[in-house]
């Protein structure tokens, strides 16, 4: 069990194309923010777990006897559990989540006691912690906050109970997992975001986990390397959304409108695969009319997406087909300029 204070951190992510066609099986281009989301864990010999999430004021503390006690049985069902909803359902109340927290809120609570319930469980007493995450992602943008929280949860859980290497050793300050473990920190944020969103790609908690750019399809991923210089513009329109209402409103509109929505994503799909192909020959030697080809000017005023009614733009550069990819490089970020750590 650890022994010492644990400081963990990950990158928020943005999806350069592909976004919400990635959820049904398209290619998805994506890369990590020079943003980041923190965790500082601490062991303690209190009897207490406690989460401290300052950013949104909430701090919640458990019990470890009464968490003991819980009837976890559904967490046993493999190394890595998938929840029902009906599952989740009973561990809020078993939990004592507090009631007056709603939505991403109490999601976000939901996401680390089931985290420290499924991880945790193989110890012979469940250990007693403090955490603090705070992050400089702004949450409900779309820029994987929920992500590099789930990301940062798991790989704090699996190195206090020794199911990951401490990758601190010999001294050193920074350092990262080897690529067996983060594998399997990929897989139990994966679990967390099924909590937070109910249905997500995956892509997400894979670049928070893996950093750099990668494709993305069907839970197959590739890193995209040597991209040329970009500048990437994130506006932010202060409308917060949610991932999971706008997740659930493409699927139910894929199964009204099969002959609309198809179309929408097969074109988003073509996108990002025209896309991948001009960064490919950009990494010999760029030219002017790679670059060109990236920035096709986006609609003057609004463009059609497929999870939401019309949604306005930002003014940079953007990549756009029958006005299908609205979230293209930039939407939802803040009134500044942001580079991505894979594309610096």
């Amino acid at each position: 069990m650890l022994s010492e204070a644990l400081l963990v951190s990950a990158p928020g992510k943005v999806i350069l194309h592909g976004e919400h066609a990635v959820v049904h099986g398209k290619v998805a281009l994506a890369a990590a923010l020079n943003l980041r989301t923190f965790l500082l864990l601490r062991p303690q010999s209190n009897g207490k777990v406690s989460v401290n999430l300052p950013n949104i004021g909430i701090k919640q503390v458990w019990d470890v006897g009464m968490l003991q006690r819980l009837d976890t049985s559904f967490l046993e069902q493999g190394d890595v559990s998938v929840p029902t909803l009906e599952q989740l359902e009973k561990l809020k109340k078993m939990g004592d989540l507090p009631r007056d927290r709603a939505g991403n809120e109490g999601m976000a609570l939901l996401a680390f006691l089931y985290l420290y319930l499924a991880i945790c469980r193989k110890q012979r007493t469940l250990p007693s912690l403090d955490m603090v995450v705070w992050s400089e992602l702004p949450p409900g943008a779309g820029l994987g906050s929920s992500a590099a929280y789930s990301v940062c949860l798991a790989a704090a859980l699996l190195t206090a109970c020794e199911e990951v290497s401490n990758p601190l050793k010999d001294g050193v300050s920074v350092s990262r997992w080897p690529e067996e473990d983060l594998k399997s920190i990929n897989k139990w944020a994966f679990e967390g975001e099924r909590v937070i969103h109910g249905n997500p790609s995956g892509v997400d908690n894979a670049v928070s986990t893996w950093g750099g750019a990668l494709r993305f399809q069907q839970g197959t991923m590739s890193s995209l390397k040597s991209l040329p210089s970009l500048q990437i513009l994130l506006t932010n329109t202060k409308v917060p959304r949610s991932t999971k209402a706008l997740v659930a409103a493409v699927r139910s509109r894929l199964t009204k409108f099969p002959e609309i929505v198809a179309p929408l994503l097969t074109s988003i799909d073509a996108i990002s695969l025209e896309c991948e192909r001009v960064l490919g020959e950009m990494v010999a030697a760029p030219v002017p009319e790679q670059y060109l080809v990236l920035e096709v000017s986006p609609p003057q005023k609004e463009s059609t997406h497929p999870s939401a009614g019309p949604r306005s733009v930002s003014p940079c550069p953007q990549f756009t087909q029958a006005g299908a990819l609205s979230t293209c490089v930039a939407v939802r970020a803040s009134m500044e300029t942001w580079h991505t750590e894979a594309l610096r």
